[in-house]
Order: structure tokens, then sequence, then C-alpha cells
């Protein structure tokens, strides 16, 4: 009691706090010597110490030094050695190495003394690892100088340890108090920041565990405008339709808003509540669609919580009888005297669901591990000693905001770059800033095996290598996945049709021009004419229809024409050119006769004829107007836009 809270001068009060004021170190490293020198220094603080009267702080030292020599705590020999180290100079600033943690621990102590009563004072001894601590901040203060020359001032990271739930690094910026400017007292691990596209991989659990898609379920990339909202891709590009694992990997908007838009952003953002994303504070229809693109805020301590527990429920998917225990996404913690949570009670708690099933979070891990990895990293599979991740970046709009979350079954990495203002800078990508900083997180962690594969919580589906749906009758490549048992909800393809072809197999036919004995039934992959657009030019072996036969009636082809842009009800704006005269818009439609040609009408009037590639520029005044294609054979598409003044 009196060494917690003796005088050592210079406003230093208690043994651990003159230790480290004045050596740099916890008493429990030093030297017979040092350990003197402080001994000495409660009994004449103000009159004796460092930096003042040292003479006489020296003799007081040495005469204890003989007294403890003469009672045989030490020999002689140790005690004249000792009166040669020198004493202490100025005092040394305090550590400060996890500052932003402390602040955590003072905001956050009455609710902790809830969950602790032993908790009595503000003393605590913290789950972190102090070397690991020292070499992130290190490595961050290296980024954070490389970065400063962009005017990105701010970088955070957290780790966690998956089977323990222990925070083992915890630096919300890189504090640098001497610079205000910078705004490093900020806690970015506690602070609510867009999230980019991090929060893409829930929703593909999500889909995989509600029955959704399988995971390689075929998802449009098309433009797409809902309601006013166009989304585009990072590339500005479209690929038609992209396997659902794959547009996760390549971190693509259009097919993630058009997966959200099945599965419903009202179901989405209840998922995320489940979840327990807390900054989550106004209803769901204020976020919309764009809830899978940043629209949202979430902080840094709920998404590695989130993703923590995706991995723990992982990890114990053979623990349970098949059942799942809710602590697992329970939330971190940094304090030693909470990490021993009493257990033994668990399996008497577990439920029959969770918020996502063992084999929704394992294929959804195996997509995430797919993601192209930045610089040298990228030949990560070469090497045999390489750490298998899962791990996504975001980038938020504006170029605000730089994630990186990454892990294994052993630990979790969340890395944040920006300025805590909110300035948004260019090249302040998840992908360029902050999966650097990630991986060289990781490779101060020890190296751990892939997740095991819960072959008891998930089935064997026959599915189609085409459109990665449920194989069809018409379904010629067929695989077998592991998917979750929700997988049985999802539809057969829809886009493997049987195609009657003439003897030749060169036109399509009809009985009302070719005899039955005359015909064959193919089997042929299908997609809708906009989808068809893009995909073809991705992939070279994609076969179109065979045209009707000379003479052939064309029953029953609705649906040869698609309009890309715009969308049916769109609202369209025409800027004005830089002479002050009204602009154009191109209007763009796809046919799946390649040749076939297009006569085009706004408002019943007709305004030009296309061929081949389907584009046309107009100037229709504002307002509402009907838009009118029909094609040589007389089939008709008709769709409303409106020019906005």
């Amino acid at each position: 009691l009196y060494a917690g809270n003796a005088p050592f001068g210079s406003n230093v009060v208690g043994l651990d706090a003159a230790s480290w004021r004045y050596y740099g170190r916890s008493a429990t490293r030093l030297s017979w010597g040092e350990m003197a020198t402080l001994a000495v220094l409660p009994n004449s603080p103000s009159l004796v110490h460092p930096g003042k009267n040292s003479e006489k702080l020296i003799k007081k030292r040495n005469d204890l030094l003989d007294k403890i020599a003469k009672l045989k705590f030490i020999d002689q020999a140790t005690a004249d050695l000792s009166k040669l180290e020198p004493i202490p100079g100025k005092p040394l600033p305090l550590p400060q190495h996890a500052i932003h943690l402390l602040n955590r621990f003072k905001s956050e102590r009455d609710a902790l003394l809830e969950k602790d009563l032993q908790m009595k004072t503000t003393r605590i001894t913290s789950t972190i690892d102090y070397d690991l601590q020292i070499n992130i901040g290190a490595l961050l203060k290296r980024y954070n100088n490389r970065y400063r020359a962009n005017d990105i001032n701010n970088i955070a990271a957290l780790v966690l340890e998956v089977r323990t739930g222990k925070v083992l690094s915890y630096i919300g910026n890189n504090y640098q108090p001497d610079q205000r400017e910078l705004e490093s007292h900020v806690d970015m691990i506690r602070a609510a920041r867009s999230p980019g596209s991090t929060l893409k991989p829930l929703l593909y659990a999500s889909m995989l565990n509600d029955g959704f898609i399988l995971p390689q379920t075929l998802i449009a990339d098309v433009p797409t405008q809902i309601s006013g909202y166009t989304p585009e891709n990072y590339d500005l590009g479209y690929d038609g339709a992209i396997q659902a694992d794959k547009a996760l990997s390549r971190s693509l908007n259009v097919p993630a808003v058009k997966m959200l838009q099945s599965y419903k952003y009202q179901r989405f953002y209840d998922k995320l509540k489940q979840l327990d994303f807390s900054s989550l504070n106004k209803p769901a229809d204020h976020y919309g669609l764009s809830l899978i693109l940043g629209g949202s805020e979430v902080t840094m301590w709920d998404l590695a919580k989130a993703y923590m527990g995706m991995a723990s429920s992982l990890n114990h998917y053979n623990d349970y009888k098949g059942r799942y225990n809710p602590h697992d996404y329970e939330a971190p913690v940094y304090i030693q005297s909470l990490e021993n949570r009493d257990d033994r009670f668990d399996s008497y708690e577990t439920e029959v669901t969770s918020v996502f099933d063992h084999g929704s979070i394992w294929n959804t891990f195996n997509a995430m591990e797919e993601l192209m990895r930045p610089g040298e990293e990228g030949l990560w599979e070469q090497f045999s000693s390489s750490q298998r991740l899962a791990w996504k970046t975001g980038t938020s709009f504006g170029f605000r905001d730089a994630w990186a979350i990454g892990l294994t079954p052993d630990h979790v990495v969340c890395v944040w770059v920006g300025n805590a203002d909110g300035e948004g800078r260019p090249g302040l990508t998840g992908i360029d800033a902050a999966a650097p900083v990630m991986f060289d997180i990781f490779k101060q962690l020890p190296v751990s095996k892939w997740f095991k594969t819960p072959q008891n919580k998930l089935k064997k589906m026959t599915v189609c290598s085409k459109s990665g749906y449920k194989a069809g009758e018409y379904c010629v490549e067929k695989v077998q996945q592991l998917v979750s048992p929700a997988g049985e909800k999802t539809t057969l393809c829809p886009y493997h049709i049987a195609v009657h072809l003439d003897r030749t197999g060169t036109y399509r036919v009809t009985d009302a021009c070719e005899a039955t004995a005359d015909m064959q039934v193919r089997p042929w992959f299908v997609l809708p004419p906009a989808m068809e657009y893009y995909y073809k030019i991705k992939n070279s072996d994609y076969k179109e229809l065979p045209p009707f036969k000379s003479g052939c009636a064309n029953e029953g082809s609705g649906g040869v024409m698609e309009m890309i842009y715009p969308k049916n009800y769109a609202s369209i704006y025409i800027p004005l050119e830089l002479n002050g005269s009204r602009g154009k818009v191109i209007f763009n439609a796809t046919h799946r006769n390649t040749n076939s040609k297009i006569y085009w009408h706004i408002d019943q009037e007709y305004v030009g004829t296309t061929q081949a590639y389907h584009q046309l520029a107009v100037s229709p005044p504002p307002g509402r107007h009907t838009l009118t294609l029909v094609d040589e054979k007389g089939e008709r598409l008709e769709q409303i836009f409106t020019v906005l003044k």
C-alpha cells in the first residue's frame, strides 16, 4: 500500500509510476542499484530527486546498498557494482503504447464493474500482448509516415484471438500528441465509419444460409437502375453474369446490389442487428440498397467482432452435437479478469440455429480466400509456408476510408486507414492502403492451419457447372458441390432449355415448318439478352441461339430484345454542351439475333434504325416519354422513361 502511494518527486506517485518515469521499464525489471535509488526517494522527494542534488541522492543510495549487504540480502561485490550505476537524469515520458485502450477502459469502467465485482480499482491487467503491441505500433508508424506524403494522417489496427476472444493488440491511432492537427487522439477502433465493401461477405453468407443461392450461382452484372439508384463497378465494366463467389472475390458492386435486391435489404438489416452492429441506429429504409456498398456506418470493433464470431462458430462445429453456441458471437475482452468466462453451462445454452450455419460460413471463408493479394503477396500460393487467409477490403465513397479485414482459425486482424476528419484522398483504397498493413501484421502472428471442413454440416449436391444452380433436366455439365443444407431451397437451373433444331443442327424450327421426325432436341445455355450482351464479350465459348429457319414462325420468341440503358421507368438527365446547346443521351439495346435491325420510336415518332450494335443518340425534350423498339419480325419492346429538366 505504501509503495503504491509514496511520492517520488516531480508529481510521480507510486513505485510502478516511478520505475517507468525514471527508468522506462517496470519495477520487476530494475537492478539492485536502480531499486535502491527509488527506495530512498520518498524520504525527501522535494529536496532529493533525479536532476536535483544528485550527490546527496547517490550518497543515500550507496548507504542503503551497504545496509542491504550488511543484512546479507546481497553480497558486498554486488553492492559495490551497484554503486557504479548512474542515477537517472530528467524524468522520462511515461509509455503510451495503448493510450486509446486506456481511454476506452476509463469510459467503459462503470459498465465493466457490473461484469466483474472484483474490479474495484482503476488498475487492470489487459490481455494485450506487449511485444506484439510494440511491433505493430512501429509498423503502423512506418506506414503512417509514408501515407502522410498524401495527406493521409490516421491509421488503426485491431488484433483478436479467435479461440479465447482476447484482444492481443489495440492501436486506435498512431498517437502523436505533439501534432494536434492530426487528431491522433481519436480512437478509430470506436469511430463509426463507412464500411465500403466489407459487409459483402456477410450478405453472401446470409444468402447461402437462407437458401437464396449456392456458392457459384450466376448473378446478373449489367447496367442497373433501381428507383433512381445506379450502382457501378469500380472498373465501370460489366460481366453480364458472374458466379456469386467470384463476384465476392472481385468485390463487384452491381452483383452485390442485385443480390441484396433479391435478399431484401430489410432482411439483411435484421441480420446485421443480430450481429450487434451498434452504429445502425436508423431504420432499414434509411439505408436501402446502399447498405451493401457502405451506405451505413460501422466501427472496427463491431466488424472484427462479427468476423471473429463466424470463425469461432466454425471452429466449434463439432463440439455441441450439431448445435450452436451463442457465446461465439460475444464481444472481445481486453481485461484479463474477464477473459476466463465460466463456460461450464455452454452445452446447456446451445441453440438449434444461429446467425449463420457452419456450411455457409465455410463456403464464405473459402470465397474470401480467393481475393487477389496485393504486391508480392500475389504469389503466396507458390510458397508452402504461406498463410491461408479469408480476407476482404473496403473503400468508402469519396476515398475517405480504406479497410482490410482478414482471419484464420486463430486470429482476426482489422486495419483502417484514412483521415479522422473524413477528408478523402486519391489512392486511399482498401487494396492499396490497408491490405499491405494487414498482411504485414499477419506476418507477426503464428501461422495457422486452415479451417476444417464441417462435413456433417454440408450436403453434396449436383450443380450445373455453367450456372451454379441446382442441375436441371437440360444441364449438360454437372459437378458435385458441398453446400449448406439450405441449398435445397434454391431453384433448378433457369438458363438451360431444350431447343428444337433442324436435321443439320443449323436452324431452330417448330412443328409448323418441320416434321417432328426431322427435328433434333439439344440442350442450350441461354442468358437473357442484356446479360448475354456482356457475357459473350468475356466468355468466347458462349454460343448464341441459332436463328429460325426461313419460313418457320417465330413462335413464343418474346424477350428477344432488352434495353440496357435506360431501364423501364428510369429518370435521366441530359446536360448542356459547352456551347450552350442541348446535348444528347446514348440509348443502348440488345437483340438476341446479332444482325437484326431495330426500328426506334419515341412517342410513336420514328427516330432511327440500328443493326448489330444497337446504340442511338437522341435528345428528347424534358418530360415523360414512351420508347418503342420494333425488329424486322414485328417483335416489340415498349418502355417508359422521364427526362428531367
